[in-house]
């Protein structure tokens, strides 16, 4: 059931809606598809560079991977090159695990003049903390299930 707006709230969502600027929602959306899969070519440059150079299989190559990409982002986050390629790719940028390193070292970054440990250490898992209390967790259930049905069957 909607409620029935007084004249001046009307006039105020006129006036709102008329100065509201429009976003560009399909712009955004291509340019987050391109910088999101841009990272993904990248990623996947250094899985072969991986499996070519050091012998990983395909199996095998994913954790040294996934470490190499947070670094870089976590390097480029540093020298402020990833908040720019942010701000073009939206959550392009933010999804990959990419965006992960960015939002640890950004929290560093942030209050690294509170001294080392009460403003790095005390802040840099501020952000990602829950991601990792979650990883975690999920992880542990699902162990938890796949044990339980091994030991059932």
């Amino acid at each position: 059931m909607k409620k029935e707006l007084k004249p001046e709230q009307k006039k105020y969502q006129e006036l709102q809606q008329k100065h509201e600027t429009k976003r560009p929602v399909l712009a955004n959306c291509m340019k987050a598809f391109i910088v999101g899969g841009l990272i993904c070519v990248i990623g996947q440059a250094v899985s072969l560079f991986y499996m070519y150079y050091f012998n990983f299989t395909e199996k095998t190559v994913g954790n040294p991977t996934v470490a190499t990409m947070v670094f870089f982002s976590m390097l480029l986050t540093g020298f402020g090159i990833y908040d720019k390629l942010g701000q073009i790719g939206g959550a392009g940028s933010a999804v990959p695990v990419t965006g992960f390193g960015n939002a640890v070292i950004s929290a560093a970054i942030e209050h690294k003049t509170e001294g080392f440990v009460l403003g790095v250490g005390g802040n840099i898992f501020k952000l990602a903390g829950a991601v990792i209390v979650w990883g975690v967790f999920s992880a542990f259930v699902v162990a938890l299930i796949k044990t339980l049905w091994l030991m059932w069957i």
